[in-house]
């Protein structure tokens, strides 16, 4: 019976283009099979997702990796993504049943010849899981003993130790295997199912098996409750990661990245590991940051060969970390970074972190941003908002800068942080952007730091209110921008705190209120709801219900023991996904936290 394939869903719609995606995995043409394999693993394994159109394709995905003309390897790895995914219960469970039906005119894949077929047929069992592969086991065990190739081997292991019950004590005799590898899974796994804290012993052959084979280990996909041997290091035990770390095994910064505190213990290998490129260098200035004074002279030796590099952009990573390790001689030279590449990302950076740790220091090279505002990347701009001295002076290129830019406009910043001090030439110049008298739209933010500059919040108002009337997001958040001058506003502002549908919701709305009106008895609590149901905690600066609630004084008392987990944990509470050579986030907001709890007033 021929498949309705336009009746059935992928990952992105209608499923009528699989049939032409089968057929095109027929061409002799390699490369017009390796676009078809592509884009079926996105469709029909979409992030590790089913679709009723994945167990439908399976029959045919099968008769491919038999015999069709090439990408075995491929196909058999998209079956087994489709037998081990995840979707609605009806879905997987029919895509497993599918694959379970097709296994069996593979399983001679199993011996054959091709190392990359019997692994990827191995992965294919393990995905399947139970109780579909559990009749495979003897098979597995087999291969085990006869697998000439030591990598397969390894992940033989694996796959058993994924399928079977036990207590995995026959790994143990595995610890011995002359090949790293089957050291290594044998360990992996039995670390995997061991109490806290890890055992030191099983630590050191991970650790041995993975620095006799150095090169980057390609494990691959497995599906649960597989886990990396590193992974379980990390995520639980430091003292055991720094084992590991000792052992040879290239994790410092990953360390760090997780658990707070640890940058001195990090630091010889984080030394060791450095390679030159910029990405390097900044993760080395963030680790720097939280290094006692007496350990970075090591780090500015180390850095040292990096701060005559041609490339400018290592350059720029040297200076930052430099600069972070409190080397008060690299400021010319930032100036002159500044002078010669100012649309470069890495001078941004370098002139951040000599603002950050010299203070008045940086004037010289808010100087040099002043000089070069016409060509300055829009972040180095914003910087002449830390130096209001340097940026009085040159509100006039600041002006003109106001209607060059159609996104985020670093002049309007640097402007409002001004306030008075801009005067009428930079008063006129928000205005106009506020209000629409230049080529682009009106402009909310222009609007905010005209009100800033002159305290007539006309214009701003007028845009607020018309994105709330729009149903557009963030009008309550330039609301509370605006404070005691967004009173107009107020009976939106509360009705949103009466009836949003999330803490944030309500948490954004009851700031608003509270700048506006000074009232805590309606604010404090949404609050800290918003602040304490925050888990994730990914942004760069602490939330603004953390500053509003210091200001205040008061903290529910609901809210305290979520609030000296973050302050007291030695596991980081706070992420982002870029490092640009500053302080840890995690590490603003511990601060943060600490200085909330020791001086808020508990109520509640």
């Amino acid at each position: 019976m021929e498949t309705a394939w336009g009746k059935l869903e992928h990952a992105y719609g209608p499923a009528d283009d699989i049939p032409e995606l089968l057929r095109a995995m027929e061409s002799e043409d390699a490369d017009v099979r390796e676009e078809a394999s592509h884009e079926l693993f996105s469709a029909l394994c979409h992030q590790g997702s089913v679709y009723d159109a994945s167990a439908h394709a399976v029959p045919r995905l099968a008769r491919l990796a038999l015999h069709g003309p090439g990408h075995r390897r491929e196909l058999l790895w998209l079956i087994a993504g489709i037998a081990d995914g995840n979707g609605k219960p009806a879905e997987r469970a029919a895509a497993r049943r599918a694959v379970a039906e097709a296994l069996p005119s593979l399983l001679h894949l199993a011996h054959d010849r091709d190392p990359e077929i019997r692994d990827a047929m191995v992965l294919l069992t393990a995905s399947l899981g139970h109780p579909y592969a559990l009749p495979l086991l003897p098979l597995l065990r087999a291969r085990l003993e006869a697998e000439p190739d030591a990598g397969v081997r390894g992940r033989v292991v694996t796959a058993l130790a994924l399928l079977e019950a036990g207590d995995g004590t026959w790994r143990h005799g595995l610890l011995a295997d002359p090949e790293p590898g089957v050291r290594l899974a044998a360990a992996e796994d039995l670390l995997r199912t061991a109490g806290l804290p890890l055992p030191g012993e099983l630590v050191d052959v991970c650790a041995r098996a993975y620095a006799a084979e150095p090169h980057e280990r390609d494990t691959g996909y497995w599906p649960h409750p597989y886990r990396p041997f590193t992974g379980r290091l990390l995520e639980d035990d430091p003292d055991a990661a720094l084992r590991a770390l000792a052992g040879g095994v290239p994790i410092a910064h990953d360390i760090t990245e997780r658990w707070r505190d640890r940058e001195a213990d990090v630091l010889p290998w984080a030394l060791a590991e450095l390679g030159g490129q910029p990405w390097e260098l900044y993760r080395l200035a963030r680790l720097a940051c939280a290094l006692p004074a007496r350990a970075r002279p090591r780090v500015r030796e180390r850095v040292l060969p990096y701060r005559e590099a041609a490339d400018p952009a290592v350059r720029a990573a040297a200076l930052t970390v430099l600069a972070r390790t409190g080397a008060a001689e690299v400021v010319p030279e930032v100036v002159r970074l500044v002078e010669e590449a100012p649309g470069l990302d890495g001078t941004v950076r370098a002139a951040t972190a000599v603002a950050d740790v010299f203070g008045a220091s940086a004037q010289e090279v808010a100087r040099a941003v002043a000089g070069r505002l016409d060509v300055a990347a829009p972040r180095l701009v914003a910087l002449l908002a830390r130096c209001p001295e340097v940026a009085g002076q040159a509100v006039a290129a600041l002006a003109a800068l106001v209607p060059a830019h159609t996104g985020p406009n670093p002049a309007v910043t640097v402007l409002g942080a001004l306030g008075p001090a801009a005067g009428g030439v930079g008063a006129a110049a928000l205005r106009a952007a506020a209000i629409g008298d230049t080529t682009s739209p009106p402009s909310t933010a222009a609007a905010l730091a005209y009100h800033r500059v002159t305290g007539h919040p006309g214009p701003a108002l007028a845009l607020v209110d018309a994105e709330r009337a729009d149903g557009a997001s963030g009008w309550t958040r330039a609301a509370a921008e605006l404070g005691a001058a967004a009173a107009p506003l107020l009976p939106h502002v509360e009705h949103r705190l009466a009836r949003a549908g999330t803490a944030a919701g309500r948490g954004v709305a009851a700031l608003a209120v509270w700048r506006i009106t000074g009232r805590t008895e309606d604010t404090v609590e949404p609050l800290a709801r918003w602040l304490a149901g925050d888990g994730s905690w990914t942004a760069p600066e602490p939330p603004d219900a953390l500053a509003a609630l210091t200001a205040i004084g008061l903290l529910p008392r609901f809210a305290v023991d979520p609030l000296r987990r973050v302050a007291e944990s030695a596991r980081r509470a706070g992420h982002d996904l870029f490092v640009e050579g500053g302080p840890h986030p995690d590490y603003v907001l511990r601060s943060a936290v600490r200085g909330l709890l020791a001086t808020a007033r508990v109520v509640g």
